[in-house]
């Protein structure tokens, strides 16, 4: 649609009293990740493209491109930093994520919605803290990723975090 790729998140069908019967969609653009809504009459017809799903495995970031490997054939894939987008924050070496890819390019990555992380820098509980209201702390992640988790939590840990939110979920 508008020379851009779209996955449809939402489709409703409305048939009114008066007149014809048409399509409702929401959907979400690959490219820029913006949501828009969209009218269809009932006997158009959209392009569908054809998009591969392929299980990668996340090697390095290189200036601005992030290199994936094919965890099947082990062929290497350079994915831009615009399609990769705020999901960034959360990768590490030997992530395992699914890219989507057209053309032969990689047009978007899938993370999964939670991923286990250790932590490499947590300040100590200071006693008192907690009558405050203050129970969580922010700790430092091995890629650099900073989140509030419980007062308990030390340097060295493995904690889970869920991608969607960035928020802390539980230990390891």
């Amino acid at each position: 649609m508008n020379n851009d790729l779209f996955v449809v998140i939402e489709k409703q069908f409305v048939s009114p009293g008066k007149g014809s019967a048409f399509y409702r969609i929401k959907a979400k653009s690959l490219s820029t990740g913006k949501t828009v809504e969209q009218t269809f009459k009932s006997g158009e017809s959209i392009e569908t493209a054809h998009v591969q799903n392929q299980n990668m495995q996340y090697l390095y970031k290189e200036g601005e491109q992030y290199a994936l490997m094919n965890t099947d054939t082990y062929e290497q894939i350079l994915a831009n930093a615009d399609i990769v987008g705020d999901d960034a924050q959360f990768l590490k070496e030997g992530l395992n994520v699914v890219a989507k890819i057209y053309e032969d390019k990689v047009v978007a990555i899938e993370l999964p919605k939670k991923i286990t992380y250790e932590v490499t820098e947590a300040e100590h509980a200071v006693k008192g803290d907690t009558a405050s209201g203050n129970v969580t702390k922010t700790v430092k992640l091995e890629n650099g990723l900073e989140v509030q988790a419980p007062l308990f939590i030390k340097q060295g840990e493995k904690i889970i975090v869920n991608t969607e939110t960035g928020q802390y979920v539980e230990r390891a």
